[in-house]
């Protein structure tokens, strides 16, 4: 069967090279392809830089705040850590109920530590995501766009290749979209807004706030 086989694509090559040759240009084409980095797209488009410098600015009590905490507690979190090291060493590495509750104390500290800089960079870390959220919601369009004018039909992310010529990435070519349909937003989301949730009611809506109880006869 497969000699029979090789012997056809044999007797049929000449014939497809001809028609190949006489067909027409669309009939040639092939499926265009392309890689687009939509993080880095997201991150270079303008309405990302302008916004992260006006967080600079508008935020600039918070991430000071936060970042002369986070310097003090990582401070205190090596001179424990130190300690600790210290004890195990004194010990011959063998733990012992002290070195036990040290360490449970330097853990608690290290979780304590988390949940403080958590909250106190929760602000910071809202508007940041308000920003993404407000360009994400232009890519699939930018995207779609860009895809268009380059005559793309299929697109890969970079991670999904192995190699390709800096001559398919149209990753510019999303931003310079994405730059025309979200040329600025805002850095300051309303009150209560959580990611994700943008257009969504909150789920107390959902029910009468009081339900009218059945009347007694």
């Amino acid at each position: 069967m497969k000699t029979i086989i090789k012997a056809a694509a044999l007797t049929l090559a000449p014939l497809t090279a001809l028609a190949f040759t006489s067909a027409p240009a669309a009939a040639q084409s092939k499926t265009g392809i392309a890689v687009v980095d939509l993080q880095r797209a997201v991150a270079t488009s303008a309405a990302y830089t302008a916004a992260r410098t006006q967080i600079q600015t508008t935020y600039k009590a918070q991430i000071d705040s936060f970042t002369a905490r986070k310097n003090a507690i990582d401070a205190d979190l090596k001179t424990k850590g130190d300690a600790l090291q210290a004890a195990l060493k004194a010990a011959n590495n063998k733990p012992t109920p002290a070195i036990e509750t040290q360490y449970q104390q330097f853990q608690q500290s290290q979780q304590s530590a988390q949940t403080e800089l958590q909250t106190l960079s929760q602000p910071i870390a809202l508007a940041n995501a308000y920003v993404e959220e407000q360009i994400t919601a232009k890519l699939s369009d930018a995207l779609k766009s860009a895809m268009t004018k380059a005559k793309v039909d299929l697109v890969l992310a970079p991670d999904a290749t192995v190699s390709y010529q800096p001559t398919v990435d149209i990753t510019q070519s999303v931003v310079t979209e994405l730059n025309t349909l979200v040329p600025s937003v805002g850095i300051t989301p309303p009150a209560g807004w959580q990611p994700g949730r943008q257009g969504q009611a909150p789920a107390a809506a959902a029910a009468p706030a009081n339900p009218q109880q059945p009347k007694s006869r």
